[in-house]
């Protein structure tokens, strides 16, 4: 079971990356069922939510910093989440990581961060000014 984040490097102040995150291992057969959402760590910093993707209606939610920015979106047929970043500020260079939690809801995303089931290792995020 593994979730792999890929899609991260430098980027300029304005600019926009796409993140992917594969979800392999038979346990996402039914990938579908999976609640994804993305987070991001700065060095010292707590982990922050950023962006939830239901499992069954494809609703989403997004944290008020990024709003009107990014966009979530899955493809349950190729067992991978998206997320579109655009117009990106000097302070969101962070480590940004995907998670995913069987049946989830935006509640375990936003405020229950230990309800996750899985975690990729993140990948790397700068953004140059």
């Amino acid at each position: 079971v593994e979730l792999v984040e890929s899609g991260g490097g430098l980027v300029q102040v304005g600019g926009s990356l796409r993140l992917s995150c594969a979800a392999s291992g038979r346990t996402f057969s039914t990938f579908s069922s999976y609640a994804m959402g993305w987070f991001r760590r700065a060095p010292g910093k707590e982990r922050e939510f950023v962006a939830v993707i239901s499992s069954s209606d494809g609703d989403t939610y997004y944290a008020d910093s990024v709003k009107g920015r990014f966009t979530i979106s899955r493809d349950n047929a190729k067992n991978t989440v998206y997320l579109q970043m655009n117009t990106l500020k000097p302070e969101e260079k962070d480590v940004y990581s995907c998670a995913a939690r069987l049946y989830g809801s935006k509640a375990d995303f936003v405020g229950r961060i230990n309800h996750m089931h899985y975690w990729g290792k993140g990948t790397l995020v700068t953004v140059s000014s």
